[in-house]
């Protein structure tokens, strides 16, 4: 069994129901089937073999989906690049993947030409649109006319995905996963969720995020369900999807909860539709969390605590345990097993804290030629996540810190370190750490705690234009505070928790 298989039992058992709908555009899964095959058919015509990395760069669309079925049917290996990345970014992650051919929007075809520059491996770039930029390609030019599935013979064994996540180095790594792996993470959500054939699915958190890609695009597609795709988060635009096409399962971080709660005249939508609803990127209040169960009219929500190197897979807070566990992030779900250990690999006692570890079918294979990151991470068939929690005698684990220093703002992973390496580059910088600090639309937002050199003085927009050229804009720091030195322990580290227990309360006035 593979990925593609279902989309093509599909296409032959079911072939004139409704697969995907994006910008009113409908398509049933025969022809969703046809596009993808003519994209993988492109590629083996382009001499792509099994096994061949190849990057997708592109905002949430039905080419979106049609390029990431043709990669798998063609025998490659999909590598997810988040479109809000500087083009110095970028070419990290083609060099480091080693892709061959990158797939691209229209709008991003600048960015994707200056990250391919010095790059001798990247064979083609792809610009989906009409308009494209020198020594690259129209999608619509490289496409074939074959329809016809491809006869590679891919199978549970081969990679499918390099998904790239920072890490404390602050330099990315590709988490990489076969087709196996991932068939498990469908069966989970399957078994947990209980997603269906006869459900309604709408794609609006990126798809270049695990969550929504294999969560529910990935096991969505398996199963034959109705998919509604936007490009963009709308929260009006949100609800009339809900409301017109009858969503029964909605996914959001719990920043898009917030703004769903803050459309006037909500109330003239229908969204009795909504069966379940899943949130997950970030802790949700529990204020937000009633407000939400009231606007849907259900208290059928799930807290999906997880990780990219799980697949996602982590942790569940069912909805019958929200009313006995409320502030939990869940328990093992039915394909994992979840423990919390000291620093010997032993359980801890109940409430004492350690690190959370996990073991399931859908744990990454490796890190992308980072064998001693892979060795560090995966011990004994088990996934040390970095992450500090307890677990109480019900074997719930509630996750207390992050030993990455992980900030989430808006559902998007900020790892300090990277900004850090950024800061420090700037020539009137002698220290910087940069932590999470709260905010009440995104839950944190950047923060950047700078010492200037004898005789510098920093001025604080410059210093985040200087941040703009190099790094994606939500990992900008939108505030920077001053100090004459930074707070540090006998061995040199600097003490962050000291830094958020100083500065949250500055941040919340």
């Amino acid at each position: 069994m593979n990925l593609f298989d279902g989309l093509e039992r599909n296409a032959r058992n079911n072939p004139n129901k409704t697969a995907l709908i994006f910008n009113e555009t409908s398509y049933t899964y025969e022809l969703f089937n046809e596009e993808a095959n003519r994209v993988a058919h492109g590629l083996l015509s382009y001499g792509i073999k099994k096994g061949d990395k190849v990057a997708i760069m592109m905002k949430n669309s039905d080419q979106f989906a049609f390029v990431f079925y043709g990669i798998l049917k063609a025998g490659a290996v999909a590598v997810p690049i988040n479109f809000r990345l500087t083009a110095h970014e970028v070419n990290y992650i083609l060099n480091d993947s080693d892709s061959l051919i990158i797939f691209a929007d229209e709008d991003l075809s600048e960015t994707v030409k200056k990250a391919a520059e010095g790059n001798d491996k990247l064979l083609l770039q792809v610009i989906s649109g009409t308009t494209k930029q020198p020594n690259q390609l129209l999608l619509s030019q490289f496409r074939s006319f074959n329809t016809v599935n491809p006869d590679v013979g891919v199978v549970e064994e081969d990679d499918c995905e390099i998904l790239y996540t920072s890490g404390t180095t602050g330099l990315p790594k590709g988490v990489v996963f076969d087709h196996h792996r991932i068939l498990h993470v469908g069966f989970g959500m399957i078994m947990t969720m209980k997603i269906a054939q006869d459900d309604h699915l709408l794609h609006i958190a990126p798809l270049f995020h695990s969550a929504q890609l294999n969560l529910f695009l990935v096991t969505g597609t398996f199963l034959g369900c109705q998919q509604v795709i936007r490009q963009d988060f709308h929260p009006v635009q949100t609800l009339k999807d809900i409301d017109q096409y009858k969503i029964s399962l909605f996914f959001g971080v719990p920043t898009m909860y917030n703004f769903l709660l803050q459309v006037p005249n909500r109330e003239q939508y229908d969204l009795t539709s909504i069966k379940r609803c899943g949130y997950g990127a970030a802790p949700m209040p529990v204020s937000l969390l009633q407000k939400s169960m009231d606007l849907f009219g259900t208290d059928q929500f799930f807290n999906m605590c997880g990780l990219t190197e799980g697949g996602p897979g982590g942790v569940f807070l069912m909805p019958d345990e929200h009313k006995m566990k409320l502030g939990a992030s869940g328990r093992a779900s039915h394909l994992t097993d979840a423990r919390v250990v000291d620093e010997n690999g032993e359980d801890v006692r109940p409430g004492q804290v350690g690190e959370f570890i996990i073991k399931t079918e859908s744990l990454m294979k490796e890190y992308y030629k980072k064998p001693e990151e892979t060795r560090k991470t995966l011990k004994n068939g088990w996934l040390y996540t970095g992450d500090l929690a307890t677990m109480d005698e019900d074997r719930f684990i509630t996750l207390v810190d992050r030993k990455k220093d992980m900030i989430i703002s808006g559902g998007e992973n900020v790892y300090s370190t990277e900004v850090e390496q950024t800061i420090y580059k700037h020539p009137a910088v002698l220290e910087a750490a940069v932590i999470g600090v709260p905010h009440e639309v995104w839950g944190e937002t950047v923060a950047a705690v700078v010492v200037a050199k004898p005789g510098q003085q920093i001025d604080h927009e410059e210093l985040q234009q200087f941040c703009r050229q190099e790094l994606a804009g939500y990992k900008i720091p939108r505030i920077i505070y001053e100090m004459d030195q930074l707070p540090r322990n006998p061995s040199g580290k600097v003490l962050k928790y000291q830094l958020r227990d100083k500065y949250k309360e500055l941040a919340t006035k």
